[in-house]
C-alpha cells in the first residue's frame, strides 16, 4: 500500500496535467502524422525498400515506424516535466515524503506510458485506411506491444531527465540519442538493405526490434507482409529486456540520488 497509493497519485497527476495542456497532444500526434503523410506520399512512387513485399506501399511501410515515433515524442513530452518539477520544488517535496522513491518513478512512467498508448491508439485508426488486416487478436497484440515500448521509452526519458539541469539540455540529449535510435530502427529502410556498418548499428539498436515487433503484430493475420524482420518471439524478448533495463535504471538514479539537486 505504501508503494501503490503514491504511485497512483502521481499517475493521476500526469493524466490531469495532460488534460490541462492540450498542446502536448497536438505536438505528439500531429508532427508524426504530418511526417508520415508528407514523407510517405512524397516517396511512395520514387522509393521502395529492398526486401519488402511488393504489395506494401511506402506509406504503409513507414506506418509502424511512425507509430513508434508517436511513442517517442510522448516520452519526451512526458518526462520533460521531471526537469520542470525539480525546478518548481515539487520533486523535492516528494523525495522528502515518507514514501518509497520507486513510487515516484513508477507514477511518472506509468502516466507517460498511458498517454503514449492512448495517442498510439488514435493513430491506429489510420491503419484501416491502409491495407493492414487488423483483427481483434492483432489489435490486442499491438496494444500490448505498445505498452512495452511506452514503458521502455518513458523509462529511458526519465533516466535522462533526472540528470538534466535544464529543459534545453534535456531536448539536446534526447535529439542526440533517441532520434538517431529511431532513424536506425528500420522505420525508414529495412535492415536487409543497409550497408554492413549501418546494419551492425541497427542490429544493436533495441528500437529495431520494437519496429520489427510492431510489424509482426500489425500483420499477425498476414505475416508475409511484415517483411524480412526478426521473429515475434525474438522481438518480444529484446523489448522486454530493454523495458526492464530502462525501468531499473530510472529507479536506480532516483534511489541513489543522482542529479537530484536543482
Amino acid at each position: 500500500m505504501a508503494l501503490v497509493l503514491p504511485t497512483c497519485s502521481l499517475w493521476k497527476r500526469e493524466l490531469v496535467r495532460f488534460v490541462r495542456d492540450r498542446h502536448r497532444l497536438y505536438g505528439a500526434i500531429l508532427q508524426p502524422l504530418l511526417f508520415w503523410l508528407l514523407v510517405g506520399a512524397g516517396l511512395n512512387a520514387s522509393f521502395f525498400p529492398a526486401g519488402v513485399d511488393a504489395e506494401v506501399t511506402y506509406l504503409e511501410y513507414i506506418y509502424p515506424g511512425t507509430l513508434l515515433l508517436i511513442l517517442l515524442f510522448t516520452a519526451i513530452f512526458s518526462t520533460i516535466s521531471v526537469v520542470e518539477d525539480r525546478k518548481e520544488g515539487f520533486m523535492q517535496s516528494v523525495l522528502v515524503a515518507p514514501v518509497p522513491r520507486a513510487s515516484l518513478v513508477l507514477g511518472k512512467v506509468l502516466g507517460g506510458t498511458t498517454l503514449a498508448v492512448l495517442e498510439g491508439l488514435i493513430f491506429l485508426l489510420f491503419a484501416y485506411q491502409l491495407d493492414i488486416p487488423l483483427s481483434p487478436a492483432s489489435l490486442a497484440a499491438t496494444i500490448c506491444f505498445l505498452v512495452l515500448l511506452g514503458l521502455a521509452l518513458t523509462g529511458l526519458g526519465f533516466t535522462i531527465a533526472w540528470r538534466m539541469e535544464s529543459t534545453a539540455g534535456f531536448h539536446a540529449i534526447m535529439n542526440l540519442l533517441l532520434l538517431p535510435m529511431w532513424l536506425l530502427s528500420g522505420a525508414f529502410f529495412p535492415l536487409s538493405g543497409a550497408p554492413p556498418w549501418l546494419g551492425w548499428l541497427m542490429k544493436v539498436n533495441p528500437l529495431t526490434y520494437g519496429v520489427a515487433g510492431l510489424r509482426r503484430v500489425l500483420y499477425l493475420e498476414a505475416p508475409a507482409k511484415a517483411g524480412d524482420v526478426a521473429s515475434l518471439e525474438y522481438c518480444i524478448g529484446v523489448t522486454l529486456i530493454f523495458t526492464f533495463a530502462t525501468l531499473l535504471a530510472s529507479i536506480a538514479v532516483v534511489v541513489k540520488g543522482e542529479g537530484a539537486r536543482v
